[in-house]
């Protein structure tokens, strides 16, 4: 099959997939497994090859993330054990305003993805999230959001994030990267502007398991600190996050430069600069004297990241099904079809793919190569509107995060929310800050055209 009807089977196979999910309560894992089997023999994989192809993408996702979650997972433990969560979002708090703690975890997450994947940012500050929701009392809920959204709208627009990097690469403006990055942050604010509402609306919407489970047991600031003892100091608190974040930085920093160090380059990698910020966790555990407990943090957070990973690398199945079908071929042989509607074209055929697979890098890069030889035929061919194509890429590849894309189970898992209520909350988010982006875009467009 291919063609439109392999698109219209895609529509149903998705139907599908959140009716299992939501409605007939079969576990992620199994339904978006079972539906990448059957659209795999819809869409007219050779038997012999779908093995393989859900071998592939299985073991990709876990090669690619997988390692990551573990230790952002711990850190987050030790971070929760000894008290440092609690020590950065009192230090949050007061920078922002007790008033506002949702804008100082969107804008923390903002921050933290620029040189960060979203699914790690998310996965580190988690522990910052709880730990504000317990000091402040908002929803849980509004929390989540907030984060997710502030760490996805910089994670789609920002360099050194690898997705837009490799998309002014593409689009022949590597050398623009500060044109680019300037773009990002002022587009950032529409959208950051419609998560921060976003985020508080939903939260009086829907409930997530802890925020039922504390409505009657949320402890006092006080209560906290005394759980935890003395707490520690700013800096140990914050360097099993800040560290990492900066070894990160600065590889990419570097790499940005046409630099090779190869110390910096082996310190930069995500797995290798999260491993430092679990030996700060531990070195914040033992000043705490509590290293007895390490053995048994590192067992459970094995067994928090378990079902995590299992159900990541489901959707990462579906994605490598969809990759292998000739779905996304038929969208590239025929984008000409689109291209008539100017700057809206990129975030169009960006958000299809991103929709159709899951990933929002890789919906970046190959909308990116799509589009390279048609700029100048889409009147987008100077360096500023092609970097402002770069952030339309952008726009379209948050819209929408779902079942495909391991970023929505990271932040339902994590944010102890529903599948159902992830469509509510993690869908329709990234559905309404990617339609701010390409507000803001628009405008943009009008001044420099």
């Amino acid at each position: 099959m291919t063609g439109i009807p392999l698109i219209i089977a895609f529509v149903v196979a998705i139907v599908l997939m959140i009716l299992a999910i939501s409605k007939l309560k079969i576990h992620p894992f199994l339904s978006i497994l079972g539906i990448s089997l059957l659209f795999a023999l819809v869409a007219g994989i050779p038997l012999a090859d779908i093995p393989s192809t859900i071998g592939a993408g299985f073991s990709g996702t876990f090669k690619s993330i997988g390692i990551v979650i573990i230790f952002g997972v711990l850190v987050g433990t030790l971070l929760e054990k000894t008290g440092a969560a609690l020590k950065m979002a009192d230090c949050v708090v007061k920078a922002v305003g007790k008033k506002h703690p949702e804008l100082a975890i969107m804008l923390m997450g903002w921050i933290v993805s620029i040189p960060v994947f979203c699914d790690s940012g998310f996965v580190v500050l988690n522990p910052i999230r709880k730990a504000m929701v317990k000091r402040t009392g908002v929803s849980s809920v509004t929390m989540t959001v907030a984060l997710s959204l502030g760490l996805y709208i910089s994670h789609c627009f920002i360099p050194p994030t690898p997705g837009p990097i490799a998309a002014a690469s593409s689009l022949g403006i590597g050398d623009y990267l500060l044109t680019v990055m300037g773009l990002g942050a002022l587009i950032s604010i529409p959208a950051l502007i419609a998560a921060y509402f976003f985020s508080r609306a939903i939260g009086k919407k829907v409930k997530a398991a802890d925020d039922i489970e504390n409505d009657d047991t949320v402890q006092t600031y006080e209560e906290l600190v005394a759980s935890y003892g003395k707490l520690p100091s700013g800096w140990l608190a914050f360097s099993p996050i800040v560290v990492p974040i900066l070894l990160m930085a600065l590889a990419s920093a570097f790499s940005m430069a046409g630099l090779n160090v190869g110390i910096i380059t082996f310190l930069g990698t995500p797995i290798i600069a999260l491993a430092v910020g679990v030996i700060f966790g531990i070195i914040g555990l033992a000043k705490a004297g509590k290293m007895k407990l390490f053995y048994e943090i590192t067992n459970e957070t094995l067994k928090v990241v378990g079902p995590i990973l299992f159900i990541t690398a489901a959707g990462g199945v579906l994605g490598k099904v969809i990759a292998t079908s000739s779905m996304v071929t038929y969208i590239t042989d025929n984008s000409n079809v689109l291209s008539a509607v100017g700057i809206f074209f990129p975030f169009l055929l960006a958000a299809i793919l991103k929709s159709a697979q899951g990933s929002s890098t890789v919906a970046i890069t190959t909308t990116a190569g799509i589009l390279a030889p048609m700029l100048p035929a889409l009147g987008l061919g100077t360096p500023a509107l092609a970097a402002l194509t770069v952030i339309a890429i952008g726009a379209g590849a948050m819209t929408v995060s779902h079942a495909n894309d391991s970023y929505f189970w990271v932040v339902t898992n994590f944010g102890e929310l529903t599948p159902e209520d992830g469509y509510k909350t993690q869908t329709l988010g990234t559905l309404i800050i990617g339609l701010a982006s390409m507000v803001g875009v628009l405008i943009m467009y009008f001044i420099l055209k």
